[in-house]
């Protein structure tokens, strides 16, 4: 792969990935592929993900093409994801997620439902309270004053009981370049960062949180033969 990357072997059976500079968004969907495959046939072992793309949007399987404002402020990818449209750019962290749900109970809810607690989890680490919403995607800040603003959103595709794509967590990006999409579609809350909320945190720094939490959520029911 053309980007610099740190390759450690975890626990679990687990590669964890970390891209040093942004990864083409077609290049992510190659790699996810191709390593979907080798974990179906025990040839490559489950891998997480941790990169930035460079500046732009992706529409799921139920986008709305009206909640894409502004069609030519950057490029557009269909994903093959579930959910809707997301940005994603420099000063945030995705996560692709690439676990063998065979070894987690073929539990496809529970899969979103520990995504969802990973990133509680990793924003709680830096005193961060992050909220689910019933009805809407993503991981929630509350602002007080009625106010709520999403600061982390989550898209999974599974093939052969195998996932990928996974989530992102935004620590520093450009936050009106959201403003060219409705956020998954819900238009009545805003977005928010580590950074925007008054946080002094590094990308090295929100790396670790996840991997702490990840080990902290996703237990195997099954042992790996990877």
């Amino acid at each position: 792969m053309k980007n610099s990357q740190v390759i450690t072997k975890g626990d679990l059976g687990i590669e964890w990935r970390n891209s040093e500079s942004p990864v083409d968004y077609p290049e992510a969907l190659d790699f996810m592929d191709q390593r979907v495959g080798e974990i179906f046939t025990r040839t490559a072992p489950q891998t997480v993900w941790l990169l930035e793309h460079p500046s732009l949007y992706t529409a799921g399987t139920s986008a709305d093409s009206s909640d894409l404002l502004e069609p030519d402020r950057f490029p557009v990818f269909n994903a093959g994801r579930g959910g809707q449209y997301t940005y994603h750019g420099p000063g945030q962290r995705v996560a692709y997620v690439m676990l063998d749900l065979n070894l987690y109970n073929k539990d496809v809810r529970k899969f979103v439902f520990n995504l969802e607690e990973w990133v509680i989890r990793t924003l709680a680490k830096f005193n961060i309270r992050g909220e689910r919403r019933e009805g809407r995607v993503g991981i929630w800040i509350d602002r007080g004053n009625g106010r709520e603003d999403k600061i982390a959103a989550i898209g999974v595709r599974v093939r052969k009981w195998v996932s990928f794509h996974g989530i992102s967590i935004n620590l520093d990006p450009e936050l009106s370049h959201f403003q060219g999409i409705v956020p998954c579609g819900i238009n009545e809350h805003g977005v928010t960062s580590l950074v925007d909320l008054g946080l002094c945190v590094s990308m090295e720094d929100l790396d670790v949180a996840l991997k702490e939490a990840f080990y902290e959520v996703f237990v195997p029911t099954l042992s790996s033969s990877v």
